[in-house]
């Protein structure tokens, strides 16, 4: 059986996001969304979240390149002149590496982010942070510990198959980012260690705000077996804050597309959230033996 979700990110970010993520998911194929809580228009996001019942939500936690929700004098360690959290990820993952106050100091804003989750009332579908800043060993280990005690269940798990993207265009590089693909082996492991589940491969890393329908469509018909999780930035329009070269109308549209909506109809696909997958065959996090086997055809972009 395929299984997928279509997740969008940064669900909170600003109105036009809110109003993409909720048509899309009355009137397209999005079944999950990842709730950014410090963000200008989380309080939006979360009513909207609140009517649509079936949409999954999880928590994208957020420790660079936002707002924090504790105050800037608890976090000195974290954040720049302006009370927001660094910009450059390698320097304030040394930081967090390197000092007990800042990790400290990270463990109580992400303490803080779940718990303003949980206060928002809807049910914790999974968790993912920021520029996959949880590839950082330090922001794992406290994501899973912290995340345990909100109930915790299900992490992205960003490995991207290249094979996959090859079939849609063959011209992607089989070379795999040698930075980051140390990191995911190790977050695979303890996730697997933790009992928390992951799709078996996302989509979405290469193609971050790209994500076109003649991509989607292609990635959708050329699913292998297992979970595959796809992510998609839609907006209904630019907004304060919006990445530059990000095709954000472009993937909203893509989400509703006639053609894309009936291909996720197919008899052999089943989409839902992490939750609606976390008790099934094929949602967990592969084997060291599955591993090997696929650790060479693994691109992992931040």
């Amino acid at each position: 059986m395929k299984r997928l979700i279509l997740t969008a990110d940064d669900f909170g970010a600003a109105p036009e996001v809110n109003e993409a993520v909720e048509a899309a998911h009355r009137e397209g194929i999005l079944s999950t969304a990842s709730l950014m809580v410090t963000a200008p228009a989380a309080a939006d996001a979360i009513a909207r979240a609140r009517r649509l019942p079936r949409l999954h939500v999880g928590l994208h936690l957020v420790l660079t390149e936002g707002r924090p929700l504790l105050p800037a004098s608890a976090l000195s360690h974290l954040v720049d002149g302006n009370g927001l959290f660094r910009t450059g990820l390698a320097r304030l993952g040394a930081v967090i590496a390197c000092s007990r106050a800042a990790r400290r100091q990270a463990a109580a804003e992400i303490s803080a982010q779940f718990a303003a989750f949980r206060d928002s009332g809807l049910a914790l579908d999974h968790c993912n942070a920021h520029q996959h800043f949880h590839l950082h060993p330090v922001v794992a280990e406290l994501l899973l510990t912290v995340g345990r005690s909100f109930g915790l269940q299900a992490v992205r798990l960003p490995l991207e198959p290249a094979w996959l993207l090859r079939k849609v265009e063959p011209r992607v590089s089989r070379a795999s980012a040698v930075v980051t693909l140390p990191f995911a082996r190790m977050l695979r492991r303890r996730l697997r260690e933790a009992g928390v589940s992951a799709p078996d491969r996302v989509l979405g890393l290469r193609w971050s705000g790209q994500m076109t329908r003649t991509r989607l469509l292609a990635l959708i018909r050329n699913l292998p077996h297992g979970l595959t999780e796809i992510y998609l930035h839609p907006a209904t329009g630019q907004f304060a804050g919006a990445v530059s070269g990000y095709r954000y109308r472009e993937e909203f549209e893509t989400l509703i597309d006639p053609e894309v909506v009936a291909a996720c109809r197919d008899p052999s696909l089943q989409l839902g959230g992490f939750g609606d997958f976390a008790q099934k065959p094929g949602c967990l996090v592969p084997g060291e033996g599955h591993a090997a086997a696929m650790s060479q055809r693994m691109v992992v972009r931040p």
